[in-house]
């Protein structure tokens, strides 16, 4: 008899500004695909950049995937996954190739020194918030109690977020 593998759920939200922005967001699908099933996948939107706006729009995704990986191993794969699309970490909120976020897990509570979740920003950032909309609307975040849904209608976060296609 095999033993039954649990499985968690997590919701990340992907993006980039550099290079072909379609593309790197497909790659970066494909490749989390190897290591988890993907759910659900939001439209891609573009948005304003957010923090250091002197650079290119971004194109922003959002993920509802099952894996059988811990948040820790899940998120040292995706900075894998990162790496293996072209992504340098230099400046804080400077432009990338591909970011890929790990918005909630489960509905885990985690504060460590590389990860936090559910991510401490996600309630300020509409360009998180409204492709969440698309794919998970009442997902709970289990800090502040509210849906997605809930956090996106009190959103004071003025930055255009565009649907494509």
């Amino acid at each position: 008899m095999r033993p039954e593998i649990y499985m968690n759920t997590a919701i990340l939200l992907i993006g980039g500004n550099l290079g072909d922005r379609e593309a790197n967001l497909a790659k970066a699908v494909q490749l989390i695909g190897k290591i988890a099933e993907v759910k659900k996948v939001s439209a891609l939107y573009q948005t304003a950049p957010w923090g250091s706006v002197d650079q290119p729009d971004y194109l922003n995704q959002a993920l509802l995937i099952s894996t059988s990986l811990d948040a820790l191993t899940l998120l040292h794969t995706l900075l894998d996954i990162e790496r293996q699309i072209g992504r340098i970490r230099q400046e804080k909120w400077g432009s990338r190739v591909i970011d890929i976020d790990m918005i909630f897990f489960n509905s885990d509570v985690i504060s460590l020194p590389e990860l936090k979740i559910p991510h401490p920003r996600l309630h300020l950032r509409n360009f998180v918030l409204i492709p969440l909309l698309e794919i998970v609307p009442d997902q709970m975040h289990p800090v502040f109690r509210k849906t997605v849904q809930e956090l996106a209608d009190a959103s004071i976060d003025q930055l255009p977020v565009t649907k494509l296609g």
